[in-house]
């Protein structure tokens, strides 16, 4: 080959990989933007204790892929009535983490009949380590950290909301 082939496919070489590399990133920092404003259905979500007490929010559903990959990422703040609600589809072991996310949480894992089989308070932000569910579950909340501690949110308390609903009326 001659210099000058070389040269030619050198260059065409070297401006593939700049226009490769520009596009990367923009692509990148588009999914970026989107996902950070994701919309999010929400309905109101009740936890009953065995004693009686009932405590209301209103939740974000989580249903899709999308959605249960973002979750809470990237929230400055959240008001205290409020969380999420992971819906997995089906039960099986869950693990989740705090990466991307700003906000201490309190996460209560269900089983598929909307009863908190375990609970993990104070998970901490940015955190990538494993909070495992210890089991099988259909669904995990999502509130602000100290809720549990504050309404005495416990293992065997039952949720109710339109979505637990429907999946067990099926």
């Amino acid at each position: 080959m001659s210099k000058a082939g070389f040269s030619g496919i050198l260059k065409s070489a070297i401006l593939a990989l700049f226009l490769v590399g520009a596009v990367i990133p923009v692509s990148f920092a588009g999914q970026t933007v989107g996902r950070q404003s994701m919309a999010f259905d929400s309905e109101p979500l009740s936890i009953a204790s065995p004693k009686g007490q009932t405590h209301k929010f209103s939740v974000e559903l989580a249903l899709t892929p999308p959605q249960l990959e973002l979750g809470l990422m990237y929230r400055d703040s959240m008001p205290a009535d409020h969380g999420m609600l992971f819906d997995f589809g089906t039960s099986r072991p869950v693990m989740m983490w705090m990466k991307n996310t700003k906000l201490p949480l309190d996460m209560l894992f269900l089983d598929q009949n909307g009863v908190v089989t375990h609970i993990q308070e104070n998970a901490v932000p940015y955190s990538e380590a494993i909070i495992s569910s210890g089991g099988p579950v259909a669904y995990v909340i999502e509130l602000n950290a100290g809720i549990v501690r504050k309404l005495g949110l416990a293992v065997g308390d039952t949720v109710t909301s339109a979505t637990i609903s429907r999946k067990l009326s099926k």
